[in-house]
């Protein structure tokens, strides 16, 4: 049982580490467009894409709305993954700390962004039966053209490989 309480806590540890690494850590936004900075004009992109996708104005908005729900709720859950995140380094100061109190963290943040993640792909097949093929298609070539133009940025800053190269090589 010791066995398993060590390889619990180790990988733990392993997983707090790995919390940093995300790319609103390093200057890149995972802001859903309702925040400041990138993320905010990324959601203005993403709702002029569909006034150039979908000639009907009403269902233009339709989908706009959904689209604001999915800004929503993934905003409320990069808040609550920060305060997750805030947990395990408090939790990871402390020496007494058991392998339970990392697992229980860990499993109510994967469960947090499991539901966010259903409501999202829920909200996603909405949008999409609101749309024609046509529609749906120019909608998702225009947050493609979107997309590279940000991650072109990004991927410049951190080189060709997509990581960072520091002068150590690490």
């Amino acid at each position: 049982m010791n066995a398993v309480k060590s390889c619990a806590l180790i990988a733990g540890l392993v997983l707090v580490a790995g919390c940093g690494h995300g790319s609103y850590h390093h200057g890149g936004s995972q802001s859903s467009g309702t925040g400041h900075g990138h993320g905010t004009d990324r959601g203005k992109e993403v709702m002029a894409a569909v006034e150039k996708a979908v000639p009907d104005p009403d269902k233009a908005k339709r989908v706009q709305e959904a689209l604001k729900e999915i800004m929503e709720e993934a905003t409320q859950s990069y808040k609550q993954n920060r305060e997750f995140h805030r947990k395990l380094y408090e939790l990871n100061t402390n020496y007494t700390a058991t392998p339970e109190e990392f697992t229980r963290i860990l499993d109510d943040l994967n469960n947090n962004r499991m539901r966010t993640g259903a409501k999202i792909l829920v909200t996603r097949f909405k949008i999409k039966e609101m749309l024609t093929a046509d529609e749906w298609k120019a909608f998702t070539d225009h947050l493609n053209a979107s997309r590279a133009r940000y991650m072109h940025g990004h991927e410049a800053a951190e080189g060709k490989e997509g990581k960072k190269a520091d002068k150590d090589g690490y």
